[in-house]
């Protein structure tokens, strides 16, 4: 029996959950793979023989601090990590920036990303990987809090602050804290099929399975909200109104602003311009639609003020780079079976005479 080598690179003030969650869908992938191998009759619940092997590696002996206080004792000092490794993870977290300094850490992830078959940071581990120079003319992703900041300080990488996860060649990366779990998840897809992975996603309980093009956060979580209460006001009109005229004159015009200044305020309180406001809460409406009705393309595509399912589509691509019936497919709950409803009491005969002659209709 071959091992899958996973390798995990934490530090003091690591994210916990950058490490736990991708863990523990490698070891199920590995629980799955060693069952069914076995001929188990039920390889979801494997007896603990994994095909894959995990290791936690870290540039100091004995427990490590995470940033809520949890400690994890490594498996193994970076010297005697060895090859081959399938996988080298590193994990995000405030510790980050002090890991970046220690160069033989560094180095060693470094020179260890150059055998392994592939690389991955989860969070703001993709600052370990952008100073080990890994990510330098790729194409990442990290937590969108510090999305500006990697790009400031590496200027060779080309962020993409919106998507869950990003693949380019055998580089991976993810956005914050559980976008790892969804990264995890691509990778046993690609290692064992759909069917393992959806197999650990319903095991873990995951809502849905998110693919990489899934935006991190919803257009009100990433806008500034306004100090000034005439554009406070404009935001939850649009919200509600979103079939209406939400071009800058007449959104100028609720604001009881000229056309220039409604715009350059705008900007400078929500962080966005008006138009990519506006676009952003359609899709989201859109994207509602999408995930619990039945409502046809064209339907959404009125309801949220697009007009055309062609409008839809390209606007769909652009900001959540799938189309809509692709995002459908992913993200759709099914509807509850409909429960009929009791059969109503009989209606109660009265007795004597008259009930016989006059039947209750």
């Amino acid at each position: 029996m071959t091992s899958r080598r996973i390798v995990f690179a934490v530090y003091p003030d690591f994210q916990i959950l950058d490490l736990t969650g991708p863990h523990e869908v490698f070891a199920s992938a590995g629980r799955i793979a060693a069952a069914a191998g076995a001929g188990a009759a039920d390889p979801h619940v494997g007896d603990g023989a994994d095909r894959t092997v995990i290791e936690v590696v870290s540039a100091e002996a004995g427990p490590v601090a995470s940033s809520g206080g949890l400690a994890v004792t490594p498996t193994l000092p970076p010297a005697r990590v060895g090859s081959p490794v399938d996988t080298l993870v590193a994990v995000g977290g405030p510790g980050v920036q002090r890991a970046c300094q220690e160069r033989e850490f560094v180095e060693w992830f470094a020179a260890t990303a150059r055998t392994a078959r592939r690389t991955a940071s989860v969070c703001s581990g993709a600052f370990l990987l952008a100073e080990a120079g890994l990510l330098d003319g790729r194409r990442a992703v990290t937590h969108w809090s510090v999305c500006a900041e990697l790009a400031e300080r590496y200027p060779a990488v080309t962020v993409d602050p919106d998507p869950i996860f990003v693949r380019d060649g055998d580089v991976w990366t993810s956005a914050g804290v559980t976008a790892g779990i969804d990264l995890a998840l691509a990778m046993v897809e690609a290692d064992h099929g759909p069917e393992v992975s959806r197999t650990i996603a319903r095991h873990l309980v995951m809502f849905v399975q998110r693919p990489g093009g899934q935006a991190q956060f919803s257009t009100q979580l990433a806008a500034q909200r306004p100090d000034r209460s005439p554009l406070r006001e404009v935001l939850d009109w649009i919200a509600d109104h979103l079939c209406d005229d939400l071009a800058v004159p007449a959104l100028a015009a609720r604001a009881g602003m000229s056309e220039r200044n409604f715009t350059r305020v705008f900007r400078a309180e929500t962080g966005r311009t008006p138009g990519a406001y506006v676009e952003g809460a359609r899709i989201e409406a859109a994207r509602r639609l999408l995930e619990s009705t039945g409502a046809t393309l064209d339907g959404v595509a009125r309801r949220c003020g697009f007009g055309t399912v062609e409008t839809l589509h390209r606007s769909f691509k652009r900001r959540v780079r799938v189309t809509p019936g692709e995002y459908r497919r992913h993200f759709s709950v099914p509807s509850p079976v409909p429960v009929p409803a009791p059969a109503p009491d009989p209606v109660p005969v009265p007795a004597g005479p008259a009930a016989a002659a006059e039947p209750p209709r």
